[in-house]
């Protein structure tokens, strides 16, 4: 690897380590209570400083920092679990016997692609609703033949690799 990618890839790298653990810090109890103290402390102090136009400055250029900055570090790490989610059903929908592959990269299509297939799948969802009952079509034993039958698969996997 030359010098020159080493510098970005390694900031990128710590970017996203940052983010998620950022993101994943600011949804704790923790992170919560310190805000809590945070803006306890700031009103507690308000008589002191008289209740002032700066005392009321200070709170508001504080969050107002904290989440503009928020807003890209947790940005971040959406992005990445969203685009790992899409990779992951992309993965499902290319495997799964019977999917239709136009699903895969669904993200990538126009809102109109996307409308025209969501009333294909409310007509399916309205087709499944006329059957008798829910477990009709999704038996224990139906699940337990497919697992069955993928066991089987992976094991002949397994021995074609070997």
């Amino acid at each position: 690897m030359t010098a020159s990618h080493t510098g970005p890839r390694s900031f990128s790298h710590r970017m996203e380590q940052l983010s998620a653990t950022v993101s994943e810090w600011t949804g704790s109890a923790g992170a919560f209570l310190l805000a809590l103290a945070v803006v306890v402390v700031w009103l507690l102090s308000g008589p002191v400083f008289h209740f002032s136009d700066t005392w009321q400055l200070v709170i508001n250029t504080s969050t107002t920092v904290v989440t503009f900055l928020m807003v890209f570090l947790i940005q971040r790490a959406q992005n990445k679990a969203a685009r790992a989610m899409s990779l992951k059903l992309d993965e499902l929908v290319a495997v799964t016997g019977g999917a239709s592959n136009r699903l895969i990269d669904a993200d990538r299509m126009s809102e109109a692609e996307l409308m025209t297939l969501n009333r294909h799948f409310q007509e399916l969802a309205r087709m499944a609703k006329r059957e008798s009952t829910l477990t009709k079509s999704h038996s224990i034993e139906e699940a337990r033949a497919r697992h069955e039958g993928k066991k089987g698969r992976e094991g002949s996997a397994r021995g074609r690799r070997a």
